[in-house]
């Protein structure tokens, strides 16, 4: 006799037999994404042009010399100390372009740049029996034994000439230069960009027209593609939320702080604020505003540090949003609750995206899911402080104005830090 078997989507089988489907019991499947991602692009003396690098804080600590070309105590290496000071990852894109690879008639740098005219290669040996060591800053960062030139591997630093005669000796590489940064390279940089999602970017530039570049840039990503991040810069004229304008500058240079600002800002979790916190970097900023000063720059949406006895803190944790209307009052002025409400903004996008885009019926049982994980993702924002009274209630998902569209109302209460104390003391 035929039995029928497997699977059903409705109950219309014709055969006898068992039809049984296994699924998942119904869960929650918000979850809040992890904070700490900075992007910057630097000139840099070292690596490939016109490309994006992930780089890990372990990486960075581990194998700055392979992937910088510096070792990490190298005053190189100091905005991207500053950075991972307080960041977990960053996307690192490396802005001039156009320089010259060093060289030897033994091999050439693998990048262009002038951190390629520290590289030697030596070879010991003869009679077929050769070792060709590659030094750096006269220190040995690869060895090799070979009978003949053509074994020899490529490594961190060097492509060797493989047609070239082993002969005993010491051959300097010479002739690398590190290139331009002009606005073109800029806006290159943020076009890769587009790629990645993090949390906070950098400009080091000082150049109005530079900084107007990106702050265009944050406004269109964040107002008109839904990309939340917020982006520091020196002294750049914005009145937005997405841009953290600062305004304190470093013996070392105007923006050398910016990349400390960009750590911190990227690596602050939602429910914790960097007023007061301490500068903890390299650098030697330049903190002599007077009270009156510190006062009008907070008013006129200026990131500041200043000096608490020995110590430099963050002055209050604010981006450059001053003109406040019945849409955007005051709370979009500091940098907490940006960070809340862009973390909503970014995590229920992931949820709906994988979860629910193209996979989920947009019915009653299907927005009722959609709006269990948004309660769910609520309440895990809660649990941390970031916000409070969450009422399900008050939550709406709902049918759009067409089959496929989805309407989502999410009141949300961010929570801040305290940072003003006003305390009567009553003497009896």
């Amino acid at each position: 006799m035929a039995l029928g078997g497997g699977t059903f989507i409705t109950e219309n089988k014709v055969l006898p037999g068992s039809y049984i489907n296994f699924v998942s019991a119904a869960k929650a499947t918000a979850t809040l994404s992890d904070r700490g991602v900075a992007a910057l692009g630097l000139s840099l003396g070292w690596g490939p042009e016109e490309k994006v690098q992930y780089v890990d804080g372990n990486t960075f600590l581990t194998d700055t010399m392979a992937v910088f070309g510096y070792d990490y105590t190298a005053e190189e290496m100091w905005p991207l100390r500053e950075l991972f000071l307080h960041a977990k990852e960053a996307y690192i894109y490396r802005l001039n372009k156009g320089g010259a690879k060093a060289s030897c008639d033994l091999a050439t740098a693998k990048y262009p740049g002038v951190r390629g005219n520290a590289i030697s290669v030596t070879v010991t040996g003869s009679d077929g029996d050769f070792v060709v060591e590659t030094f750096v800053d006269g220190k040995s960062y690869d060895s090799q034994s070979v009978t003949a030139y053509g074994e020899l591997k490529e490594n961190d630093f060097v492509v060797f000439d493989k047609s070239t005669t082993l002969a005993a000796g010491t051959k300097p590489l010479s002739g690398g230069s590190d290139g331009n940064v002009t606005a073109a390279e800029h806006s290159a940089m943020l076009g890769a960009l587009e790629s990645y999602a993090f949390n906070t970017l950098g400009c080091l530039s000082t150049e109005e027209d530079i900084c107007q570049l990106y702050v265009t840039y944050t406004k269109q990503m964040r107002d008109d593609y839904g990309r939340k991040f917020q982006t520091v810069l020196y002294k750049a004229e914005a009145n937005h939320e997405g841009i953290i304008r600062l305004e304190t500058a470093a013996e070392e240079g105007e923006a050398a702080l910016v990349p400390w600002v960009v750590g911190a800002s990227c690596g602050c979790e939602i429910n914790k604020s960097n007023t007061n916190l301490i500068y903890d970097g390299t650098y030697t900023p330049i903190c002599n505003l007077t009270q009156k000063e510190l006062e009008d720059g907070m008013e006129q949406g200026a990131f500041l540090l200043h000096r608490v006895g020995e110590e430099i803190r963050v002055l209050e944790d604010i981006n450059s949003f001053t003109e406040f209307s019945q849409d955007k009052g005051e709370d979009f002025s500091y940098n907490q609750i940006i960070r809340v409400l862009d973390q909503i903004g970014n995590d229920i996008a992931v949820l709906f995206n994988n979860n629910y885009l193209g996979k989920v019926q947009n019915n009653n049982s299907g927005r009722i899911a959609f709006w269990n994980d948004i309660i769910t993702y609520d309440r895990q924002l809660a649990a941390l402080g970031a916000i409070e009274d969450v009422v399900a209630d008050d939550v709406v998902v709902e049918i759009g104005k067409d089959k496929k569209s989805v309407a989502v109302t999410n009141p949300i209460t961010p929570v801040c830090a305290m940072s003003k104390l006003y305390m009567t003391v009553i003497v009896q």
